[in-house]
């Protein structure tokens, strides 16, 4: 499962692909490597409407696997949207789009990762979701706190990801219509959107 990808492209490039979009992101920097945990862009449905905000990667995690821990250091996929933990949170009030310019995949034959990216160098979002003021203790030095989570979901691999990695791979939007979709729909039309992108649609780079 992907659990490290980057976001390099240019603040004003998102808030032009969004213009009506309020961006409170602050002082965006590039953000070559995107790790568990971390905070993040996201394109979320808020309680007044989409917005640019930062949030931490990785959702509450099922309570049945957090039996004897005392921290939860949060899920970064989701693809059993089946699951009651999960459904709850797969209306529309919880969608967001990650931005996304690449994403890594362990590679079990050489070891590493092996990164993708989009052909043409496109705009390209994780179809995700968001859950905002939850509170845990994601560190024990940190104690309780109060954080604004989002996850992706994954689907199967297409065959450009699968010769690496044939698990799964993240459901990746590149089409606009398909991000008004996502972000608009009730579930039983946006899940159709969980789903690889065509193989020629992603570029191994590395």
């Amino acid at each position: 499962m992907c659990n490290l990808y980057s976001m390099t492209r240019a603040q004003d490039a998102m808030r032009q692909l969004f213009p009506d979009v309020p961006d409170r992101l602050g002082n965006l920097a590039p953000l070559p490597e995107i790790y568990p945990d971390q905070k993040a862009p996201i394109l979320r449905n808020g309680t007044d409407g989409q917005e640019m905000v930062m949030a931490r990667w990785g959702l509450p995690t099922p309570p049945q696997f957090l039996e004897g821990k005392k921290t939860d250091r949060g899920v970064t996929n989701v693809r059993n949207t089946a699951s009651p933990h999960w459904r709850r949170w797969l209306g529309v009030a919880h969608r967001c789009l990650v931005p996304v310019t690449a994403f890594a995949e362990p590679d079990q034959a050489r070891g590493g990762n092996a990164w993708f990216t989009m052909r043409d160098n496109r705009p390209a979002f994780f179809a995700g979701l968001h859950v905002p003021g939850w509170t845990s203790v994601r560190k024990l030095k940190d104690g309780e706190t109060t954080d604004d989570l989002y996850a992706f979901l994954t689907c199967p691999p297409n065959l450009t990801v699968g010769a690496i990695h044939p698990k799964a791979m993240p459901v990746i939007l590149v089409d606009p219509p398909d991000w008004t979709l996502w972000m608009t729909t009730a579930w039983p039309e946006a899940q159709r959107l969980q789903r690889p992108l065509p193989d020629d649609d992603i570029v191994l780079i590395e």
